[in-house]
Protein backbone atom coordinates (compact mmCIF):
# COMPACT_ATOMS: atom_id res chain seq x y z
CA UNK A 1 0.00 0.00 0.00
CA UNK A 2 2.88 2.23 0.48
CA UNK A 3 4.04 1.93 -2.84
CA UNK A 4 1.17 2.88 -4.01
CA UNK A 5 0.82 6.17 -2.14
CA UNK A 6 4.42 7.07 -3.48
CA UNK A 7 3.33 6.58 -6.82
CA UNK A 8 -0.29 8.60 -6.30
CA UNK A 9 1.98 10.96 -4.35
CA UNK A 10 4.70 11.92 -7.24
CA UNK A 11 1.99 11.99 -10.15
CA UNK A 12 -0.26 14.10 -7.75
CA UNK A 13 -2.84 11.72 -8.45
CA UNK A 14 -5.76 11.37 -5.82
CA UNK A 15 -6.10 8.30 -4.06
CA UNK A 16 -9.55 6.53 -5.15
CA UNK A 17 -10.98 3.81 -3.34
CA UNK A 18 -13.90 2.45 -5.00
CA UNK A 19 -16.63 -0.35 -4.53
CA UNK A 20 -20.16 -1.36 -5.06
CA UNK A 21 -23.04 -2.36 -2.56
CA UNK A 22 -26.76 -3.50 -3.59
CA UNK A 23 -29.43 -4.11 -1.33
CA UNK A 24 -33.06 -5.08 -2.14
CA UNK A 25 -36.92 -4.89 -1.41
CA UNK A 26 -35.51 -7.83 1.88
CA UNK A 27 -35.20 -5.85 4.73
CA UNK A 28 -31.52 -5.28 6.59
CA UNK A 29 -32.37 -7.19 9.43
CA UNK A 30 -30.65 -5.53 12.45
CA UNK A 31 -31.36 -6.44 16.43
CA UNK A 32 -34.15 -3.61 17.73
CA UNK A 33 -36.03 -3.69 20.62
CA UNK A 34 -39.71 -3.69 21.77
CA UNK A 35 -41.61 -3.77 24.80
CA UNK A 36 -41.32 -6.98 26.94
CA UNK A 37 -43.03 -9.94 25.47
CA UNK A 38 -43.94 -8.18 21.90
CA UNK A 39 -41.62 -9.81 19.57
CA UNK A 40 -41.09 -7.39 16.47
CA UNK A 41 -42.17 -8.29 12.96
CA UNK A 42 -40.90 -7.23 9.95
CA UNK A 43 -43.79 -7.42 7.21
CA UNK A 44 -42.23 -7.21 3.53
CA UNK A 45 -43.14 -8.25 0.12
CA UNK A 46 -40.46 -11.12 0.12
CA UNK A 47 -39.12 -9.53 -3.53
CA UNK A 48 -35.79 -10.07 -5.10
CA UNK A 49 -35.76 -6.58 -6.91
CA UNK A 50 -31.64 -5.14 -6.37
CA UNK A 51 -30.55 -1.89 -6.20
CA UNK A 52 -26.86 -0.97 -6.60
CA UNK A 53 -25.12 1.32 -4.87
CA UNK A 54 -21.21 2.69 -6.31
CA UNK A 55 -19.42 4.61 -4.07
CA UNK A 56 -15.27 6.48 -4.03
CA UNK A 57 -13.92 7.74 -1.53
CA UNK A 58 -11.41 10.16 -3.05
CA UNK A 59 -8.33 11.15 -0.64
CA UNK A 60 -6.10 14.35 -2.05
CA UNK A 61 -2.48 14.56 -2.17
CA UNK A 62 -2.47 17.08 0.17
CA UNK A 63 -3.97 15.26 2.64
CA UNK A 64 -7.12 17.69 3.15
CA UNK A 65 -10.60 16.73 3.34
CA UNK A 66 -10.99 13.61 1.63
CA UNK A 67 -14.59 13.53 -0.82
CA UNK A 68 -17.20 10.97 -0.70
CA UNK A 69 -18.80 10.46 -4.82
CA UNK A 70 -21.60 7.93 -5.30
CA UNK A 71 -24.16 6.33 -7.40
CA UNK A 72 -27.15 4.34 -6.97
CA UNK A 73 -29.12 2.46 -10.04
CA UNK A 74 -31.52 -0.27 -10.51
CA UNK A 75 -29.90 -3.89 -11.17
CA UNK A 76 -26.39 -4.66 -10.54
CA UNK A 77 -23.50 -3.10 -11.50
CA UNK A 78 -21.21 -4.66 -14.34
CA UNK A 79 -18.00 -4.02 -16.66
CA UNK A 80 -20.03 -1.23 -18.98
CA UNK A 81 -21.97 0.35 -15.93
CA UNK A 82 -18.60 0.37 -14.02
CA UNK A 83 -16.85 1.79 -16.49
CA UNK A 84 -19.66 4.44 -17.08
CA UNK A 85 -18.85 5.43 -13.39
CA UNK A 86 -15.32 5.65 -13.62
CA UNK A 87 -16.10 8.32 -16.65
CA UNK A 88 -18.52 10.20 -14.43
CA UNK A 89 -15.96 10.40 -11.96
CA UNK A 90 -13.02 11.38 -14.04
CA UNK A 91 -15.54 14.09 -15.19
CA UNK A 92 -16.52 15.09 -11.19
CA UNK A 93 -12.79 14.89 -10.54
CA UNK A 94 -12.01 17.22 -13.51
CA UNK A 95 -9.44 15.04 -15.23
CA UNK A 96 -7.27 14.85 -12.10
CA UNK A 97 -4.82 11.35 -12.07
CA UNK A 98 -6.13 9.14 -10.26
CA UNK A 99 -5.23 5.86 -8.39
CA UNK A 100 -8.05 3.37 -7.78
CA UNK A 101 -7.78 0.78 -5.23
CA UNK A 102 -10.80 -1.70 -5.70
CA UNK A 103 -11.40 -5.52 -4.83
CA UNK A 104 -11.72 -7.93 -7.11
CA UNK A 105 -15.09 -8.36 -8.52
CA UNK A 106 -15.31 -10.19 -11.38
CA UNK A 107 -16.30 -6.98 -13.37
CA UNK A 108 -13.25 -5.56 -12.18
CA UNK A 109 -11.18 -8.49 -13.87
CA UNK A 110 -13.32 -8.71 -16.99
CA UNK A 111 -11.75 -8.53 -20.60
CA UNK A 112 -13.08 -5.16 -21.37
CA UNK A 113 -12.86 -3.90 -18.13
CA UNK A 114 -8.66 -4.90 -17.50
CA UNK A 115 -8.36 -3.04 -20.99
CA UNK A 116 -10.06 0.09 -20.00
CA UNK A 117 -7.69 1.28 -18.02
CA UNK A 118 -4.72 0.59 -20.69
CA UNK A 119 -6.29 3.09 -22.24
CA UNK A 120 -7.08 6.06 -19.44
CA UNK A 121 -3.16 5.28 -18.53
CA UNK A 122 -2.69 9.47 -18.71
CA UNK A 123 -5.04 10.19 -15.57
CA UNK A 124 -6.26 6.58 -13.99
CA UNK A 125 -3.82 3.95 -12.57
CA UNK A 126 -5.78 0.94 -11.17
CA UNK A 127 -4.47 -1.12 -8.33
CA UNK A 128 -6.20 -4.10 -6.50
CA UNK A 129 -6.54 -5.13 -3.02
CA UNK A 130 -5.24 -8.36 -1.80
CA UNK A 131 -7.95 -11.29 -2.14
CA UNK A 132 -10.71 -11.02 1.42
CA UNK A 133 -9.00 -7.84 2.39
CA UNK A 134 -12.32 -5.78 3.46
CA UNK A 135 -10.85 -4.09 6.53
CA UNK A 136 -8.57 -2.34 4.03
CA UNK A 137 -10.94 -0.75 1.70
CA UNK A 138 -13.09 2.29 3.85
CA UNK A 139 -15.98 2.15 1.24
CA UNK A 140 -16.81 -1.24 3.67
CA UNK A 141 -17.00 0.83 6.45
CA UNK A 142 -19.87 3.55 4.53
CA UNK A 143 -21.90 0.31 3.63
CA UNK A 144 -22.20 -0.94 6.61
CA UNK A 145 -22.97 2.61 8.18
CA UNK A 146 -25.97 2.80 5.74
CA UNK A 147 -27.32 -0.61 5.81
CA UNK A 148 -27.22 -0.26 9.80
CA UNK A 149 -28.68 3.20 9.90
CA UNK A 150 -30.70 4.35 7.19
CA UNK A 151 -31.97 0.10 5.60
CA UNK A 152 -32.00 -1.28 9.22
CA UNK A 153 -35.44 -2.97 9.13
CA UNK A 154 -36.62 -0.87 6.52
CA UNK A 155 -39.55 -2.98 4.48
CA UNK A 156 -39.79 -0.73 1.52
CA UNK A 157 -42.90 -1.44 -1.09
CA UNK A 158 -40.73 -0.20 -4.02
CA UNK A 159 -37.36 0.15 -4.73
CA UNK A 160 -37.98 3.87 -4.94
CA UNK A 161 -38.27 3.88 -1.03
CA UNK A 162 -35.64 1.87 -1.27
CA UNK A 163 -33.51 4.15 -3.18
CA UNK A 164 -34.62 7.28 -1.27
CA UNK A 165 -33.52 5.98 1.89
CA UNK A 166 -30.20 4.56 0.75
CA UNK A 167 -29.63 8.25 -0.83
CA UNK A 168 -30.24 9.83 2.30
CA UNK A 169 -27.99 7.83 3.83
CA UNK A 170 -25.33 8.21 1.80
CA UNK A 171 -26.30 12.27 1.86
CA UNK A 172 -25.71 11.51 5.69
CA UNK A 173 -22.10 9.98 5.06
CA UNK A 174 -21.28 12.28 2.35
CA UNK A 175 -21.64 15.03 4.69
CA UNK A 176 -20.02 14.55 7.66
Amino acid sequence: MAAHKKSALRRGAVICFQDESGFSLLPVVRATWAPRGQTPVLTHRFSWKRMSMAGVLVYQPDRSQPTFVFQTRHGAYNTASLIEFLADLREHLGGQPVTLIWDGLPAHRSADMTAWPATQRRWLRVEPLPGYARDLNPMEMVWGNVKAVELANLCPDTLDEAQAAALTGLERVGSS
